[in-house]
């Protein structure tokens, strides 16, 4: 194995060892020690395997850290996405572009559904890896009846 330079999710953090999920190909590697990260920190980083055995890995540089946070707004939906919402079937998802960094994505939900929809959002691994893959450091939840809005920001 070799030296591998990617971004990385931090799934698992403990004082003496971390765990690092690369968001381009979903490889996990274990750290033989925590380079001060804690869990929903991406890293741009450069890991290599550890000899001799190589099961666990050593980050060789850092190019880049920052710290990743979801949360549920008070702000409702924008008109443009409840209009996206109604032309989509529900389980839909509609991704754009946001203009300057990161992307908003409209999810179409049944209305009774909407709380849970934005419970597994907040808590799904993807969010984070999205938001680490996309170079942004914040994700804004927005919901109305039906719909669940998420927004990618830097």
């Amino acid at each position: 194995m070799t030296e591998k330079t990617s971004t990385f999710l931090v799934t698992h953090a403990e004082s003496d060892s971390a765990v690092l999920k690369d968001v381009h190909d979903g490889q996990v590697h274990t750290l033989s020690d925590n380079p001060g990260v804690e869990v929903h920190d991406a890293v741009e980083a450069t890991v290599a395997p550890e000899p001799p055995m190589e099961v666990t890995w050593e980050v060789v540089e850092v190019a880049e850290q920052w710290s990743l946070s979801a949360a549920e707004s008070d702000e409702p939906p924008t008109p443009q996405e409840r209009d996206v919402a109604a032309e989509q079937d529900v389980g839909d998802v509609d991704r754009r572009e946001r203009a300057g960094t990161g992307e908003i994505h409209v999810l179409s939900v049944p209305p009774a559904d909407t709380a849970d929809a934005v419970a597994d959002v907040l808590d799904d691994e993807g969010t984070y890896s999205r938001a680490a893959r996309l170079g942004v450091n914040r994700v804004e939840v927005r919901s109305d009846e039906g719909v669940v809005c998420v927004r990618y920001l830097p």
